[in-house]
């Protein structure tokens, strides 16, 4: 009777076939985690030593940013907001990508496969192939990555100077703006008007809005529209919202590469008698995408919020509630004026960019970088200049932990037809000194952390399901288009130490 565990010798052929797939599947394993070993122990040793140190360097160099970026977190972003470095960084994650795969082709040539057999063969060249394609399709897609990225740096941050913090403050005029499809205009028109004034060590930040329908302005002394209109902007039918038009249209800002945008910087400041540091304009028919490609935003919707108006044919609402809304359904929470107000609709556009603000993760912004650099590439553009996104990154972290006032030139604290400057600039001067920390504030806020959570998120708290209805609702007062209070009593979240609470 035969013996069960007999097992036939192999003979020296196929040992000898077997040692040669297991030397070729090493070369491959150990290319994949060191690139150029395969070369150093069995090619071109010159190629595998230039190979291996380059990886070598690179490693250190990370591990010593990385170091470094604990105790100076704007290292990162110094490095992340450089188009000329970025563009050598794409540049290396090409030809590293390419070099890469070339290094697994000459691996696979140094494992011999002619004199594999056909099965063996056929293995090495399968791996070998998702191999050196996969190394490749990475670092390939990590170039596109940081293309993009240098594409939005170059598209948002057009500005090239640093301005100071104007009185320990820096004040940023942030306009949503729509170009009406070029139908009665060429351009952006300014429908929003929001400044940030943001104190320059705690982040602490007052919200200031201006009515699109302010009349009767002065403009900032000196300035092309201070000497066009000297009495201010009393021309008829003239508001807020069509000084950048006006200056588009007859050319008094012939240096400026954006006229429009310099005249209502020019009326913002002659409004406010605050210095503006910077701007930022988004285009409103982009940002949803925005919105979007956060994965949306939280808010309480107290009233039914209607979208379009009842000739669209996609005429709906969105139904009170704490609801997560999506770009389309942020955008008409923000900007819908049909049963509603101007005045409600600018306290709307704060809860928004308060729950922006404080649901925006730097995980989620990760998560759809691409999406998001896509997005406000096309859709945000500033006078920032790229030097200053590191200090304006960690104002927002430091601003996510506190809380936000704000003020509106609105009914019935301001007559918006007639304007008592000496009042407004009264109003802006409180709000400010307000959200200005005292001196112990502010020192410990700069000897102590951000209050940033483990992940580096400051946990925002969440809103509660409690929907008040038209009228009267107790502490909350009434409620009117949708926005805590009223026209005629003033819009909670237009004016408030707290705006999250508002909301």
């Amino acid at each position: 009777m035969a013996d069960q565990n007999y097992r036939p010798q192999r003979t020296a052929a196929e040992r000898a076939s077997r040692v040669r797939f297991r030397r070729a599947m090493a070369l491959l394993l150990i290319t994949l985690l060191l690139p150029g070993s395969a070369q150093l122990v069995a090619g071109n040793r010159r190629v595998g030593r230039i190979a291996i140190w380059t990886v070598i360097g690179l490693a250190l160099t990370a591990v010593l940013v990385f170091l470094i970026s604990l105790v100076w977190q704007g290292l990162l972003f110094q490095l992340g907001t450089r188009p000329w470095l970025l563009g050598v960084l794409r540049l290396g994650l090409i030809v590293g990508g390419i070099a890469w795969a070339a290094l697994f082709v000459d691996a696979w040539r140094l494992g011999r496969p002619l004199e594999l057999d056909l099965k063996q063969r056929r293995i090495v060249v399968a791996i070998n192939g998702a191999l050196a394609f996969s190394v490749a399709a990475t670092m390939l897609f990590g170039a596109h990555l940081v293309n993009v990225h240098k594409g939005m740096v170059e598209t948002i941050f057009a500005g090239a100077e640093a301005a100071e913090a104007h009185n320990g403050r820096f004040n940023i005029l942030l306009a949503g703006a729509d170009s009406d499809g070029g139908k009665t205009r060429t351009g952006l028109r300014p429908d929003s008007l929001t400044v940030a004034s943001i104190d320059a060590i705690t982040g602490r930040t007052v919200l200031i809005g201006l009515p699109r329908n302010l009349q009767n302005f002065p403009f900032d002394d000196g300035s092309p529209m201070d000497k066009e209109f000297p009495r201010g902007f009393d021309c008829d039918g003239c508001y807020l919202n069509g000084v950048s038009t006006w200056a588009n249209d007859n050319k008094v800002y012939q240096d400026e590469k954006d006229p429009g945008m310099a005249a209502t910087v020019d009326a913002v400041e002659g409004i406010t008698d605050l210095q503006i540091s910077y701007y930022a304009i988004v285009d409103l028919n982009g940002f949803e995408e925005i919105v979007d490609a956060i994965g949306g935003v939280t808010l309480n919707v107290r009233q039914p919020i209607p979208v379009g108006i009842p000739s669209d044919d996609f005429y709906t609402h969105i139904e009170p509630g704490v609801k997560k809304l999506d770009g389309w359904e942020t955008l008409w929470y923000a900007r819908a004026r049909h049963d509603s107000d101007d005045y409600s609709r600018m306290a709307r556009q704060k809860c928004v960019l308060n729950a922006i603000l404080q649901q925006t993760s730097p995980a989620d912004v990760v998560r759809h970088y691409q999406d998001v650099a896509k997005a406000t590439g096309a859709t945000i553009t500033t006078s920032v200049p790229p030097s200053e996104i590191e200090l304006f990154s960690r104002l927002a972290l430091k601003a996510k932990s506190q809380k936000i006032s704000t003020l509106s030139l609105v009914p019935p604290v301001v007559d918006t037809a007639d304007p008592n400057m000496s009042k407004i600039h009264a109003e802006v001067r409180k709000a400010v000194k307000k959200a200005t920390p005292k001196k112990e504030e502010a020192f410990k806020s700069q000897s102590e952390s951000s209050g940033t959570g483990e992940d580096g998120e400051t946990k925002a708290p969440a809103p509660t399901n409690k929907p008040e209805a038209t009228g009267d609702s107790g502490k909350g007062g009434p409620v009117t288009g949708g926005s805590l209070g009223s026209r005629n009593k003033g819009y909670q979240a237009n004016e408030t130490d707290d705006l999250a609470s508002a909301c």
